[in-house]
């Protein structure tokens, strides 16, 4: 009888069975494009929102707020601190050039001073204003003299007395008569153009 030559019987082992890891799915481009689209309407959004209800730049065209603001300064006006704040006098107000404005060629929108407010007498002897019958001292940088002179006027309700700075050469309140706050669009509270006169107004 033959011997036949023995084996340790036994299954194999089993194949590693560890599952491979899957590369990742490519978005398909339709996604992507959704994406950047969603993307660039909310910031379009949000820009208008807050340039309608936060913020906004301006350029100033003319030399009637120097030495103050100069031809070229680009400011930013905050909008909300007039809607929910308060007017102040010697705040720099941006608002809408008023229908009686014949001063030369026509801009859409104006900046000057708050001289007086509601309630405010207003006149001026020489080169002194007087509001309610006291002189009145302007701590920020002017221009003399003051050129045409102010009537005796009373501001009315929810209206403004507005002067330019430079106030020999400056079409205002003295010319058109006194601004509705309706008109104001904001305070304009910081200059960012020219860099080397950067600053809060």
């Amino acid at each position: 009888m033959s011997e036949e030559n023995s084996t340790t019987s036994g299954l194999a082992d089993p194949p590693d069975q560890t599952p491979l890891p899957r590369a990742p799915r490519k978005r398909s481009r339709a996604r992507v494009t959704g994406e950047w689209a969603a993307i660039v309407i909310i910031a379009v959004a949000v820009s208008f929102l807050i340039r309608t209800y936060g913020f906004q730049t301006f350029y100033i065209p003319s030399a009637s707020m120097e030495p103050t603001l100069q031809i070229g300064d680009r400011l930013i006006v905050d909008k909300l601190s007039v809607d929910f704040g308060t007017i102040n006098r010697g705040d720099i107000l941006v608002f809408k050039a008023p229908p009686a404005e014949n001063c030369g060629a026509k801009v859409a929108d104006l900046v000057k001073r708050v001289i007086g407010v509601p309630g405010d007498k207003l006149t001026s002897k020489g080169n002194t204003i007087y509001v309610n019958g006291k002189p009145f001292k302007e701590a920020w940088t002017h221009t003399e003299p003051l050129g045409p002179a102010i009537g005796n006027i009373t501001v009315g309700a929810n209206h403004y007395f507005m002067m330019g700075d430079n106030h020999s050469d400056s079409c205002d309140s003295r010319s058109w008569g006194t601004l509705p706050r309706s008109d104001i669009i904001g305070k304009a509270f910081v200059r960012i153009w020219p860099l080397s006169r950067v600053g809060v107004l």
